[in-house]
């Protein structure tokens, strides 16, 4: 359902009207282990149960045998200015149980980045621990003396 309101006429006496629905859904990666048939979305406050359900089988194509949902509570903080409290937005997730032979696998978006930059920090790793050790051994011969102070 929508609350955005369209124009009655329009020059030249089409109609268009497009719907756009004022719900929302975004895929989470879970932070605890789920079955591989359970999907983890983010969604609008609004929506039930049965709204998320025909959002992915209706937009999306998706069989979904169960959805069920929690609401997260937003953290509360003082701020540090004027002492107020305030708390950020509760959140929605939707679990939504796909059939059994289903699986779904979270996509690696990323693989060829993600490795690239760890032989990176493998490498800057290993040149700090090259400078580190060239910094003991010269300072060895001299105990009691910070390394700082040089003649």
């Amino acid at each position: 359902m929508s609350t955005r309101i369209y124009p009655l006429y329009q020059r030249g006496g089409p109609q268009l009207r497009v719907f756009l629905p004022n719900f929302w859904m975004k895929l989470v990666r879970p932070q605890q282990e789920q079955p591989p048939n359970v999907v983890q979305f983010s969604c609008s406050i609004e929506m039930t149960k049965f709204d998320v359900k025909n959002y992915l089988e209706k937009i999306y194509g998706v069989k979904t045998v169960d959805v069920r949902t929690r609401i997260a509570l937003g953290k509360t903080k003082r701020d540090l200015v004027n002492g107020y409290v305030v708390k950020e937005d509760d959140i929605k997730y939707a679990y939504a149980i796909l059939p059994k032979d289903e699986v779904f696998k979270f996509p690696n978006l990323f693989p060829k980045e993600v490795e690239e930059s760890q032989k990176q920090e493998e490498k800057s790793l290993e040149e700090a621990k090259k400078i580190y050790n060239q910094y003991v051994d010269r300072n060895k011969d001299r105990p009691n003396v910070p390394g700082w102070f040089s003649i």
